[in-house]
């Protein structure tokens, strides 16, 4: 829905080989949980990426399997016990834009995008976790 906030945190750079990982990282190690492949696809910035992300406003169109069109990047304030940069992802009124009436996209379309399983789904399958790089 246009105008609608979600948190978005920025962390540090992991190896492309975990993008497609779907599983469960075991408690205790790092990023522990369940990982799902909830959408794909790919991004094109609106103007120059590297001033937006220096300014803490990045415009960008998502062409993905379930979200797409105009996105705004909002860098927030930083707190003093924040560990990384935290953003709002603010849908932009588009032609993409769900309407208020439209159901909640995560409820409507929760399966992965690459197993099609639910992430409980996925929780309850447990594949060992791939030792990838360093991250």
């Amino acid at each position: 829905m246009p105008g609608e906030k979600r948190l978005a945190v920025q962390v540090e750079d992991h190896p492309l080989d975990y993008g497609d990982f779907e599983g469960t990282i075991p408690a205790g190690q790092y990023g522990g949980g369940t990982v799902a492949i909830w959408d794909r696809g790919t991004w094109t910035p609106t103007g120059d990426a590297g001033q937006g992300l220096a300014k803490g406003h990045l415009d960008f169109e998502l062409h993905g399997q379930k979200l797409t069109g105009h996105w705004h990047l909002v860098r927030m304030k930083g707190r003093p016990r924040d560990r990384h940069d935290n953003w709002l992802l603010i849908k932009a009124d588009d032609e993409a834009a769900r309407s208020a009436d439209d159901p909640d996209i995560l409820k409507e379309q929760p399966l992965s995008v690459k197993s099609g399983r639910t992430i409980t789904e996925i929780a309850e399958s447990m594949p060992p976790f791939p030792k990838i790089g360093k991250a």
